[in-house]
């Protein structure tokens, strides 16, 4: 499928529409020196080509350019941290025009892992984060989305990783900066999770950091509390119509999976996944 964009530049299907690239280009570092090199707006379409797609770097078509170059330059982008900073920007041009709500939600999803995504080296300094479960290799991605369903943050770990173990470091990759002067925001109001974050560990977490949450206890910890009487305590606030806006969280991940290289992973390591997974996150902000 071919459109035609504002310019009278060719918009092939999995491209950067003019309006992602108008949003997405003023972030993207310049490069005054050197020889001239194949321009951004090519190499960004490549590379979302690729991923949106999940083919092979060597199977990218010859209109983006050497598959060899989109590679190296994906791969430097993702090492100096260019993707985070371009993601952090655009989180906070949202933040100054008061366009987030600081109602988060918290969840994972499971990503089946290609044969392709075995092999890394054992002493790599990037571990495959591959986890072997029922369904075989997978990863799991954690993300902490704001109230209209756009990522926060996110962490990548093994499949086999128990959500609740993975919750204070989703929260704590909330860094907000501000375009002004002022600290980073780093702390929503209120975070609505499952009953797999239903832990005392967790709730202490939030209490002393003075969030709310809105967290279902599992039956265990009801029963458990039912049996100790007075001594149990006071079962947590749970407001069940506020809890129907987590599903927002699962819109996001049906947003992040629409990218076939996310739905399923093919990177060997770890960083290479994430920062798969950090661009598509960026779009969802344009």
């Amino acid at each position: 499928m071919i459109f035609v964009g504002d310019h009278g530049q060719v918009i092939r299907r999995h491209e950067l529409s003019d309006a992602e690239w108008a949003f997405v280009q003023p972030l993207l570092p310049r490069s005054e020196r050197g020889r001239r090199r194949l321009d951004d707006r090519t190499v960004l379409n490549g590379i979302a080509w690729k991923f949106r797609t999940g083919t092979a770097w060597r199977d990218v078509p010859e209109r983006y350019g050497s598959w060899a170059t989109l590679h190296t330059r994906f791969r430097r982008w993702a090492k100096d941290g260019t993707f985070e900073r371009m993601l952090q920007a655009a989180q906070a041009r949202a933040g100054a025009a008061g366009d987030i709500e600081w109602l988060v939600s918290v969840d994972s999803t499971i990503v089946r892992a290609h044969q392709h995504a075995a092999g890394a080296r054992k002493k790599a300094p990037h571990p495959m984060t591959l986890g072997r479960s029922r369904g075989g290799l997978t990863s799991k991605i954690h993300v902490a989305c704001g109230a209209l369903g756009r990522p926060l943050a996110f962490t990548v770990t093994g499949g086999n990783t128990n959500d609740c173990t993975q919750f204070t470091a989703v929260m704590e990759a909330i860094r907000l900066p501000r375009l002004g002067p002022g600290r980073l925001r780093t702390r929503p109001d209120h975070v609505i999770g499952d009953k797999g974050y239903s832990s005392k560990a967790i709730r202490t977490w939030l209490r002393q950091r003075d969030i709310r949450c809105t967290i279902p206890e599992r039956s265990d910890q009801i029963r458990n509390q039912l049996r100790r009487g007075s001594h149990g305590g006071r079962p947590p606030v749970f407001d069940k119509h506020l809890y129907k806006r987590r599903n927002v969280v699962e819109r996001c991940f049906n947003r992040l999976k629409q990218w076939r290289g996310i739905a399923t992973r093919y990177d060997k390591t770890a960083e290479s996944y994430q920062a798969a997974v950090t661009p598509a996150s960026l779009l969802m902000w344009a």
